[in-house]
């Protein structure tokens, strides 16, 4: 049975959609939730679904190994980042080679980048006029959304789309293809 670690900052919608497609897989489970948010919905939709989730503040993150012991007890075969804003640390990159991924609300390289996350990555292809947009899901390096892209979804962005309209574009394309795509890289 593989295991998964997730890591999300918000309301979790992508980490309870990732819960809720492995729930019954044979081969592969979510494990753990883990949010520097102490306040985080994802806490909650975790405790609803009976998935340990924990909280932790940055020294626990960047300035200890608290996190790093946390992980290396789960023995994770992929830790995924679901809406996790914190640039991931390179002690814990290099304990878990390849097995950090992050799913990003826009085609790298383009609209990449630290403060390029949520709704200022859709208000920011609004305002450019783009005609596409769609997400990307990649491999985790030492910097911001610049590990090698795994896999890429696109959709159209039409003239009158507010940023809200390409959120919820994004969303279904996050819905519809992280799982898979997570569930493809297990059995790799």
């Amino acid at each position: 049975m593989k295991r998964i670690v997730i890591f999300a900052s918000g309301s979790g919608t992508n980490a309870e959609n990732l819960i809720k497609f492995f729930h019954n897989r044979e081969n592969a489970s979510v494990i753990q939730v883990l949010t520097n948010n102490p306040h985080a919905k994802v806490l909650d939709r975790a405790k609803k679904l009976k998935i340990s989730a924990l909280s932790f503040n940055k020294t626990a993150f960047t300035g200890t190994n608290d996190v790093l012991h946390i992980l290396k007890s789960a023995q994770p075969d992929l830790i995924i980042l679901a809406g996790f804003l914190w640039k991931f640390p390179e002690h814990i990159l290099k304990e878990f080679p390849n097995k950090v991924i992050n799913i990003h609300p826009a085609l790298l390289p383009k609209y990449g980048g630290k403060g390029m996350y949520g709704m200022y990555v859709h208000e920011a292809i609004v305002a450019n006029k783009e005609k596409e947009t769609g997400i990307t899901i990649h491999y985790v390096n030492e910097h911001y959304d610049e590990g090698a892209i795994i896999f890429q979804a696109k959709c159209d962005v039409e003239a009158s789309d507010s940023a809200q309209d390409v959120a919820h574009k994004i969303h279904e394309l996050e819905m519809e293809h992280f799982p898979k795509v997570v569930e493809k890289l297990l059995n790799e």
